[in-house]
Formats: structure tokens, sequence, C-alpha cells
């Protein structure tokens, strides 16, 4: 009885908050008027195709989930061939990379907010006959709902860093009973399954799978496309990416490269910001640094004499990282998190991070441990990092083969979420031999 009439504040509190929110979205529209857009299917208001009980769903909160879930989609995609499949995400920037990946094969919407009456009008359109929730977006009318509905739940690449842990304390019991309400969790480390467990989540619903983010696709289009921005640089420039970045990152770059540039005029650096709304004072705090700076929207590539190239376009950012021959990943001198370093290292490029990878603790780590890696904290320390990558060429492909050897020797948590949504969807008991062979058990 408490845990409904929680279930009910709860309800109530993210009704009241709703203005809130929506204020929070017309702000953001200012700058990136996608978000001014389509603001009825956050309430479950749209219209869909007539979807049959052979639907599959996929939530992926960004383009960094998105691109996580790439791979996981296409395995769904191979083996439920005759099944129909919802994607949804919150923001424009992973509505348009879905676009951008699936185009028609899948029907995107926006995901509704956690209120009763629009999670209902989602799963009455959408007729999900399993849900796959990638990383953790725990929400508590959504899984309750999907309960009710006998709609199993697979959360995917499933994390809970210590701050998002601190984070759903003040709604403990609702999100360890949306934990419960699903079919299994897929976690990416022990130590997220352990966090889990510590919030309220069933042991036995827990499995450790690894990072979906180790089996990332690369197409043969984005080498090849990667492989043309490279031929158009003079064979004697070497490229620096600094790819999801944010304002306190391109602080400590810009202020690096203005070193760097004056000790090595062939080094040209690349920028590519995290959030499209940045784009313009990107490109000024460039440009009030004195640099030649371009854009590739209005030149398409940097031309001789550039400096730095702003890629203020998106769904490129892999295709650059194919095209360089050093890369920094932001989010990390910002104390946002960390981005995805794999997306770097699988181009076998060695990978600049700072300090603040709390998103992605474990990755980093064994980035770091393998020698694909180096911390940086500030301009000091990416000119160091930088001098010694420019100068000793062996040093540099070393670095990066260690980075691409880690991706390949970690792959595989594709093939073992797929053992799991398998077992939900058909309503079947995990195989035992598979249990015992692939996932590790974990207790409180």
């Amino acid at each position: 009885m408490k845990l409904e009439l929680r279930s009910r504040f709860y309800s109530l509190v993210t009704t009241l908050l709703t203005p809130l929110v929506l204020i929070r979205l017309a702000t953001r529209g200012i700058k990136t008027k996608a978000y001014l857009q389509r603001w009825h299917e956050r309430f479950g208001w749209f219209k869909a195709p007539q979807f049959n009980d052979h639907t599959i769903w996929v939530h992926a909160v960004s383009v960094g989930e998105v691109n996580a879930a790439i791979p996981l989609i296409k395995a769904l995609m191979e083996k439920y061939q005759d099944h129909s499949f919802v994607l949804t995400t919150i923001t424009p920037t992973g509505s348009d990379r879905v676009q951008q990946i699936f185009g028609d094969q899948v029907f995107h919407v926006y995901l509704p907010y956690d209120l009763p009456g629009a999670v209902k009008r989602f799963l009455r359109k959408t007729k999900p006959r399993l849900a796959v929730i990638m990383e953790t977006e725990i929400w508590p009318n959504l899984f309750r709902f999907c309960k009710k509905k006998n709609i199993p739940i697979v959360v995917a690449n499933a994390r809970l860093s210590e701050v998002s842990m601190k984070g759903y304390r003040w709604v403990e019991s609702l999100a360890a009973k949306a934990f419960n309400d699903t079919a299994y969790v897929a976690a990416q480390t022990v130590t997220d399954a352990k966090r889990m467990i510590q919030l309220g989540c069933y042991p036995e619903k827990i499995f450790v799978v690894g990072s979906l983010k180790f089996d990332i696709i690369i197409e043969d289009h984005i080498i090849r496309k990667g492989e043309e921005i490279r031929e158009h640089y003079q064979n004697s420039r070497l490229v620096w990416i600094a790819a999801s970045t944010h304002q306190d990152d391109e602080i400590e770059v810009l202020d690096a490269y203005a070193v760097l540039k004056q000790r090595h005029p062939k080094l040209m650096l690349v920028i590519v910001p995290r959030h499209p709304e940045r784009f313009q004072s990107t490109t000024q705090a460039c440009r009030n640094k004195g640099f030649n700076t371009q854009l590739r929207s209005e030149i398409g590539l940097c031309d001789i004499d550039g400096d730095v190239f702003v890629v203020d376009t998106m769904g490129e950012m892999l295709e650059f990282y194919a095209s360089s021959d050093i890369a920094f990943v932001g989010g990390s001198i910002a104390n946002i998190g960390g981005h995805n370093v794999l997306e770097a290292a699988v181009f076998s490029l060695p990978v600049l991070v700072g300090p603040n990878t709390h998103n992605f603790t474990e990755i980093t780590q064994l980035l770091n441990d393998c020698g694909g890696s180096q911390t940086v904290y500030d301009a000091n320390d990416i000119i160091r990092s930088m001098e010694y990558l420019i100068e000793d060429e062996a040093a540099r492909l070393a670095m990066g083969k260690a980075a691409k050897v880690l991706v390949e020797k970690n792959r595989g948590a594709v093939n073992l979420t797929m053992n799991l949504i398998e077992s939900a969807i058909d309503q079947k008991p995990l195989n035992e031999h598979i249990t015992n062979k692939h996932f590790p058990k974990i207790s409180p």
C-alpha cells in the first residue's frame, strides 16, 4: 500500500513539474529550434502506423545511446525480421541519428513524459511485444504499465554511476520497483550490477554482459569517407580531433593548441562540439584566439590555410575520427562525466581524456591500463602529451594499436544481450548452460 501511495505521489509531482519541463524545452528551443517541435509526442499524442503484436520497441536517450544501440538493433532486425521496430529518443539529435542510420526501417517518436495518461497512450498505439531500454533510463510509470500489460523489459547496456545512484535516492523504492518490473538487466560491469542491487534490484534479474560500446560497428562507407577526408589534407599535416567537446574542454584545448601551433605549424585541430546549440560559440571562441577557423557547413573541408576546422554538422564524428591521428574526448575536463572513448579507440587513435569520466569509469580505466590513453587535466598536460605523440610516431602508433586491440578483445556484449532478449520475448527460462558459461553471478 505504501508503494502504491508513493506511485500516486510520484505521478502527482511529475504532473506538477511538467510546466517547468516545458519551459526548459522552450529555453533550449531558443538555440535549437528542433526542441520547439513535436511537443505533442512527449504527451503520447502522435499518428502511428497500424502495429500488430509483433513490434519491438527500443529506447535510447540521445546520440551516444543510439550509437551504442546500433549493433544490438541490427542484431534484433536480423533475428526478428517479421517484426516492426519502434525507436524512441528524448533529444532532437538522437532523433536525427536514428533517421540517419535507420531511415524508414523504423518508426521514430519521442518518448512521452512519465505521466500515466501519456504512457498509456504510447503503449496503446505502439503495442510493443518487447521493450529494450538502453542504459539506465528508469521511469517508474513506464515500467509499471509495461508490467501490467505483460510487456517484458530488458534494460540493455545498463550502468549506474555513483552520481546517478545518489540521484535515485529520493525515489529509491520506486526505482527498485521499476528495476524489478523488468525481465532482465544486462549490466555493463560488476560495479554497476552491485549498485543496482544496493538500490533494491533483485540479484537474479541482473547479468553482467559487458558494454555494447565495444561492439561498435564501423560501416565501410565511414572508412571510405574518412579516407576521402584524409586525402584532402596535405600529407605533412597532423590532425588532432577534439570530439564531443563542452565549453570547459575547449578552453583548455584551445589554450594548448595556441602553444602547439607555434611549435608545430602543420598541426591542424578539428573540433566537434557535443551539442549543436554550441556551434556558434565554439566557432567564436576559436576566432577570438586568432585562429583561421573554418566550418564544415560553409566550405566542406578545411583548406590549406585553415588552423581550426569546426564540424558544425550532426552525425559525422566517426568520419572525422577516421581521418585523424590523435584524439581528445570531451566531457572529461568539463565536469560532465565523459563521453565514449571507444569511438576513437576503434580507429586506432591514441586518446587523451580528462579526469571527469564517471559515466565511463571502467572503460576509461581499461583504456588507460592497456596504454591506449593518457589522462590530461589542463592545457599544460595536453601540451606535454601532444608533444610526446607528435614527436614520437612509433609511440603514437603503438598507443593507437593498444586502443584498437582493447576494443577487439572485449566484443561480445551484443550476443549475450540477445540471449537475454530471446529468453524475455519467448518467455522461456535462460538456458542453464548459457548462464553458467557466459554470465557472472552477482550477489549483494
